[in-house]
């Protein structure tokens, strides 16, 4: 027997799915995470699903896995220190960094500047170097660059990284100092910049080479504990990470790239809703992933995710690979205080995450949270997990009621105020991944998924215009789905910097082609049929003079058949969408990438019975929520026993082990075949 196990750990549940892949049966499984080592929450929640299915860890053949390990290293600041080896005269590169001030024009006077992450004491300079072609003009100096790193030896850097001048044209001399440093501080892990991004525009290079230094000794450590718990656990499959380009890598490879794994998180749930979005015959939909600390947004297009060359964590904004997901701090955690400067309800970003909790879980939570507040009004039924988990009203209302009287207001209009505010941070950040990149939200489908998605996605749909909303099936462990469906993926990139006039087809599709060998070697030394290897070539294009580039995939036939003419129509149509116009310049070519694939996983369809539209065998009971300014009648079903074809009339609340879907008064859901909740307006 085979099976597949996708985990997914968040800031407060751990979810599990564990997959047969010769029978297409499948467990679900959330249980508590442990912040302080998220292993054990891992562990733990492995045995409970093993034992409900009844199989041994041992028959696991993949185990695959989205962290946020790397994310949260760089969000708390708690990066390694680096050690920083540069060319003669830019030892100040990392403080120099890109001249862009957020915020209004004023912005440099009261912007404090983020600490770098290298610092300066820590960056030696050394002798030798590339010219623009990746021609040797100066050789090394051994001797001196022993004697450098020593000093950063000496002074206790915990990670190095080396980025040379030119380095992505010719890493020679990077590979001989990666050499030195071997020799002199043999447990140190090293990053080459031409080996972690080979493209021009050496802050982005050095940056991105820095950050995967920054987190490789947490990632490194995170990867073994965990791989040697499972091993203990009897578990000898392999172990693989979800990048953040909704790719797999290999648990060895994680430790060497960690920069890849920045967005690792949210790139599960994206994975996740195009698996759903495939089967609901959905092409567009924009997801809304909410969980306990923050709502994760994207937009998938004919099927495909959004991709973006840059990854941004907090502040740091660095050259990888990423789904385009853009990240609030509202949750179903978030907390809603009355500052008294203003006088003014706010929700968030500060979370309650898995411990204490919102004061509805009873584990000793003060502060009322989105979730108090969706008890309050008899969104969130009293009992959850299929009832395992008894919520404390009581102690939800009094939460409630503190954050009501410092506003002078009535209880229900406190909490359905903290719910509309939660819902306008969220339709903010669908507004920046759909309207600001030139999509309509209106011919997208909403997909709300995590443990709180589906309570909110009703609304948010509302103050969208995209309609269906959707609540996809299981969506409190869809992120775990997606671990579980994604397929390996690899990249190899290379500067090429010409303008089209300047070469041909044949020129760039013989560099292709060679890089696309490469990866798909790394796959088949994964194990991968090379049958089931697929290549798609990506290309960084933009009009000479312009200092941003646009990202274009491609396929190997389409650029043999149509040529570089092919690719330069395309550009001008993206960048109209983009910018609303198009110039008369020459067409560049900057970078260029290939990218390989491994096989799709076919989950199998699992057909509900039919039934004839009246979902009154999954009634459980009659319940009282607040609509419109007033305490309404409403009907809590169970999801599991509603049948393809039912029909249910707002207000109503259906519930499941992992999470709760909001339908509301004036809106009717549809279930379809494969048991997918469609909510329109009636």
């Amino acid at each position: 027997m085979a099976y597949r196990l996708g985990v997914d750990v968040g800031g407060t549940f751990t979810d599990l799915l564990l997959f047969d892949q010769d029978t297409g049966a499948f467990w679900r499984h959330k249980t508590p995470s442990t912040p302080h080592d998220s292993s054990q929450g891992i562990q733990n929640g492995l045995l409970a699903i093993c034992e409900t299915a009844g199989i041994q860890p041992s028959d696991i053949e993949f185990f695959l896995h989205g962290t946020t390990v790397a994310t949260n290293a760089m969000l708390e600041g708690k990066g390694s220190r680096v050690g920083l080896v540069v060319s003669e005269g830019y030892r100040q590169v990392m403080q120099i960094a890109r001249s862009f001030v957020p915020g209004g024009l004023a912005g440099w006077i009261v912007w404090p500047k983020p600490e770098p992450l290298a610092a300066l004491e820590d960056t030696v300079e050394i002798e030798g170097r590339m010219d623009a072609r990746g021609n040797e003009v100066s050789a090394i100096n051994e001797a001196q660059i022993r004697a450098e790193l020593e000093i950063l030896r000496d002074s206790g850097i915990e990670a190095l990284t080396v980025s040379l001048m030119n380095g992505y044209l010719n890493g020679a001399h990077e590979t001989r100092v990666g050499e030195l440093a071997a020799e002199i501080m043999p447990d140190i892990p090293v990053s080459l910049s031409h080996e972690v991004l080979p493209e021009m525009q050496e802050y982005e290079r050095t940056l991105t080479t820095v950050a995967n230094a920054a987190v490789r000794p947490i990632v490194g450590r995170y990867v073994r504990n965990l791989r040697s718990q499972l091993r203990d656990a009897g578990m000898a499959g392999s172990l693989s990470l979800l990048r953040s380009d909704g790719g797999l890598m290999s648990s060895e490879k994680s430790e060497e790239h960690p920069v890849s794994l920045l967005m690792s998180g949210p790139a599960g749930g994206v994975t996740g809703a195009l698996w759903v979005a495939k089967n609901a015959g959905l092409k567009n939909i924009l997801t809304l992933d909410v969980g306990g600390t923050s709502t994760d947004v994207a937009l998938i297009e004919d099927l495909e995710a959004r991709r973006v060359r840059t990854t941004e964590v907090g502040h740091l904004s660095v050259r990888a690979s990423a789904l385009d997901v853009k990240t609030v701090g509202a949750g179903g955690g978030s907390i809603a205080y009355v500052p008294d400067l203003t006088g003014a309800l706010r929700v968030g970003p500060q979370s309650a995450g898995a411990e204490p909790g919102p004061v509805a879980y009873g584990k000793g939570g003060t502060e009322a949270t989105v979730t108090d507040a969706n008890v309050v009004l008899g969104y969130l039924p009293e009992s959850l997990l299929g009832g395992s988990f008894k919520l404390d009203r009581e102690g939800a209302k009094k939460s409630v009621q503190a954050v009501a009287d410092k506003l002078g207001i009535g209880l229900m209009e406190a909490a359905r105020g903290i719910i509309d505010i939660v819902n306008e941070n969220m339709f903010g950040a669908l507004r920046m991944i759909s309207v600001q990149q030139g999509y309509d939200p209106r011919h997208f489908a909403l997909m709300g998924f995590g443990g709180a998605g589906p309570l909110h996605v009703n609304a948010v749909a509302r103050l969208m215009g995209s309609w269906p909303a959707v609540s996809p099936v299981s969506p409190g462990v869809l992120c775990a789905l997606g671990d579980a469906t994604t397929r390996m993926r690899t990249e190899a990139a290379r500067s090429f910097s010409k303008r089209f006039d300047e070469t041909d087809e044949a020129n760039v599709i013989a560099i292709l082609e060679e890089m696309s060998s490469e990866t798909r070697a790394e796959l088949e030394a994964e194990g991968i049929d090379p049958a089931d290897i697929s290549t798609s070539f990506e290309l960084d294009v933009r009009y000479e003079g312009q200092a941003f580039e646009v990202p274009l995939s491609i396929d190997p036939e389409t650029l043999r058949a149509d040529g570089l003419s092919a690719v330069q129509a395309r550009f001008d149509e993206e960048h109209e969408r983009l910018f609303t116009f198009n110039m008369n310049s020459p067409h560049e070519l900057v970078n260029l990438r290939a990218v390989a694939v491994g096989p799709a996983l076919d989950l199998g369809r699992f057909n509900l019975p039919e039934g004839n539209g009246d979902p009154i065998a999954a009634k459980m009971r009659d319940h009282e929520l607040w609509v419109d300014g007033e305490m309404r009648s409403a009907t809590i079903y169970d999801r599991s026993k509603l049948r393809a074809g039912d029909i249910i009339p707002g207000p109503a609340i259906v519930i499941e082990m992992d999470s709760t879907t909001l339908i509301e008064a004036d809106c009717i859901g549809n279930v379809d075949s494969v048991g997918n909740i469609f909510i329109n307006l009636a």
